[in-house]
């Protein structure tokens, strides 16, 4: 049994958490990018970009000038908590990007990595797998699931090892 402290650290921790792809959705949509950083953990590791929010900065602001409007819907949000300052967590998200003289609608789902860092909680890591990139005027199957270039590889039917043997099995 948990302490009532534990167990009301556990829900304001659950709380702040989910307020994070919300944070990160309204940032990208007023192209507030210096809000948009603060989502994330100071230290934050771009790799071999470096380390740190203006290695993230540098990253992002080329990807974001690459569309004009954009409106990021969040559609749910599941947490699951590695340790008392860490936690893992999935995102699905609807996308809409305006690209030139297209609107690209994409199904995002959103693999977050959660830390506390000084009382506050941060995105370690946030890695992006896409179902779909199309204009709204396509149906995603005309354009390869991949109508953007932005967008990337599609993650199905790759991002699921039970994806090929349901089918299989009708």
């Amino acid at each position: 049994m948990t302490s009532p402290e534990e167990r009301l650290d556990r829900i304001e921790s659950h709380l702040a958490i989910q307020q994070l792809p919300v944070r990160y959705a309204l940032a990208v949509d007023a192209r507030d990018l210096d809000a948009w950083a603060g989502c994330f953990r100071p230290d934050v590791d771009m790799g071999r970009g470096g380390r740190g929010r203006d290695a993230l900065l540098a990253y992002i602001d080329p990807l974001v000038r690459g569309f004009h409007r954009s409106v990021h819907q969040i559609c749910g949000h599941r947490i699951e908590f590695a340790g008392r300052d860490t936690a893992i967590g999935s995102v699905y998200c609807r996308a809409e990007h305006e690209v030139g003289e297209r609107w690209i609608v994409m199904a995002i789902r959103y693999l977050d990595e959660y830390a506390r860092v000084d009382g506050a909680w941060y995105f370690s890591r946030r890695r992006e797998q896409h179902w779909y990139a199309a204009d709204v005027t396509e149906r995603p199957q005309q354009v390869g699931f991949e109508g953007w270039e932005g967008a990337g590889q599609p993650a199905l039917p790759d991002a699921f090892p039970s994806w090929g043997p349901f089918w299989k099995e009708t």
